[in-house]
């Protein structure tokens, strides 16, 4: 299919430049280390939940989902509603104690819980892998977008986002992300709903045509494939429902709240306008079946099918705005991780190298650094690796997620019987699980087999045993709960604000 590339070309350009403009802007705000890391402690519900979603609805939210539907049926939306239903258990069960411990991020939680240092290490690796894991396909997404739409090089996308995300938290940390991001959710839901409004316009005035013969292969939720589709299915909730409290980049927003309260207002207005938001990407796979039969691959149906259903400058216009939006995608989940990934980096690795040497360099110029680390690592790893999908991409690090931290979150702020050794022993089972999911996924080893459904979708079976492993070592490990549990336990459910460190035990360090 041939485009017009200047609209994309513009489009691309003015949310790069949006994108500088604000976060450099943001750096008259960012001094210090809190700014840094948690802003400060004060991003207000509103602008925090919009920065949330901004930073949550990745490339598979944006592309996945519709190519997803258009492919493989109703089926697919298990995607979304697990996307948006996982902050209906952040919200009832983590978000305002996680705000209230004080953390910075997660491996500090676990630190301050366990009082170990060697879980606060395992807690920064899982950070690092599954940010990196979580950022692949965002790269690879940006570069089939502007090849499609721009006819660039494969590697431009992976370069181009990888700057604009390095400049952006380079400059400002959080404090400038935050302004960033926010902006990005509103661009991404005006570039979806306009076209949205013209297509099913179009749509309409052609009389309301069916779908194509594709509809052989649309099915209800849970309706294929007999048991392995069943069993899919269900592994799909639980990674979605249970990995959005683990992903590092949506824990660490929380911590830029100023009390629990606000914590938990910030997460109910993330999920009306995640709701809002994922009612578009469906209509859009829908359409897909009656306009596109064939589209260039599943994940580039949104970014064609505009000038399928409307010919000339009006197809072209709409073309550069969702490739606006694609591209915003692309910008702040990157962002996000980004901030979260250098965040442990500097705190876990930079710091106490510096320290070794004898520098005084430390907390923002350490912040700067890991920040490099943080995004080449990535966009080498997207220059190298082959692309699995965006959404089936995703899922991955949402399995991860859901293995490693959910089980550490919950246990950690529920039950006071866990212990340094179980927390430990059950990260390491659901990092080696999962971890062996991804390898295999990535590989693209296929057998057709039960043994092939189970690790492409791994979380059903991961998720339980990682709360079992921690579980059980805990209680054979009763003996070392540490001394300070009830008191901890007790400030993260107090309602009131409490009394914070000034810093955290790794920065103090």
């Amino acid at each position: 299919m041939t485009f017009d590339s200047a609209p994309a070309i513009v489009a691309v350009t003015l949310v790069t430049l949006a994108t500088l403009t604000i976060g450099t802007w943001g750096l008259r705000f960012s001094r210090t280390t809190s700014d840094f890391y948690v802003a400060s402690r004060s991003v207000r519900p509103g602008l925090n939940a919009s920065a949330i979603g901004g930073e949550y609805l990745s490339a598979a939210s944006f592309l996945g989902v519709a190519g997803l539907v258009f492919t493989s049926g109703a089926e697919m939306l298990w995607y979304p509603i697990g996307w948006t239903a996982g902050y209906l258990v952040l919200l009832t069960l983590v978000a305002a104690p996680l705000r209230r411990s004080g953390a910075y991020t997660l491996p500090d939680f676990a630190e301050e819980r366990l009082a170990s240092r060697g879980v606060r290490r395992l807690c920064s690796l899982l950070v690092v892998t599954i940010g990196w894991l979580y950022l692949l396909p965002q790269l690879q997404g940006a570069g089939l977008t502007l090849e499609l739409v721009a006819g660039a090089p494969r590697w431009v996308g992976p370069v181009l986002v990888g700057t604009v995300v390095l400049v952006s938290v380079f400059s400002g940390g959080m404090r400038s992300i935050t302004f960033v991001q926010a902006f990005q959710y509103w661009l991404k839901l005006t570039a979806l709903l306009v076209p949205v409004g013209v297509l099913v316009a179009v749509w309409g005035h052609d009389g309301a045509p069916r779908a194509t013969d594709l509809s052989q292969t649309w099915s209800l939720p849970m309706g294929t494939d007999g048991s392995a589709g069943l069993y899919a299915t269900y592994s799909l909730i639980a990674a979605t429902f249970l990995g959005t409290m683990g992903l590092p980049h949506v824990g660490v927003r929380f911590y830029t709240n100023p009390d629990g309260r606000a914590a938990r207002r910030t997460t109910l207005v993330v999920l009306a306008l995640l709701g809002v938001f994922y009612l578009l990407p469906p209509i859009l796979g829908l359409l897909g079946r009656v306009y596109a039969a064939s589209p260039s691959s599943a994940d580039t149906l949104v970014l064609e099918l505009p000038r399928l259903m409307v010919p000339g400058w009006a197809g072209d216009a709409l073309t550069g705005l969702v490739c606006a939006g694609a591209f915003a995608a692309f910008l702040s989940t990157s962002s996000g991780l980004a901030i979260a990934v250098s965040g442990v980096l500097s705190q876990d690795v930079v710091v106490p190298w510096l320290r070794r040497r004898g520098s005084r360099f430390g907390g923002v110029a350490a912040f700067r650094i890991a920040s490099l680390v943080a995004v080449i690592v990535p966009v080498t790893g997207a220059l190298l690796t082959p692309s699995v999908g965006v959404a089936r991409g995703v899922a991955l690090a949402f399995a991860l997620a859901a293995a490693t931290f959910c089980p550490l979150l919950l246990l950690g702020i529920w039950w006071r019987r866990l212990t340094a050794y179980g927390a430990a022993t059950g990260l390491v089972t659901g990092l080696i699980t999962t971890g062996t999911a991804v390898i295999v996924t990535i590989s693209g080893w296929r057998t057709d087999t039960w043994a092939d459904v189970a690790l492409t979708q791994p979380a059903l079976w991961a998720v339980p045993l990682s709360f079992a492993v921690m579980m059980a070592v805990s209680l054979a490990t009763a003996a070392h709960v540490p001394a300070h549990t009830t008191r901890l336990l007790v400030r993260l459910h107090t309602p009131e604000p409490t009394i914070e460190p000034a810093v955290t035990p790794a920065l103090q360090r």
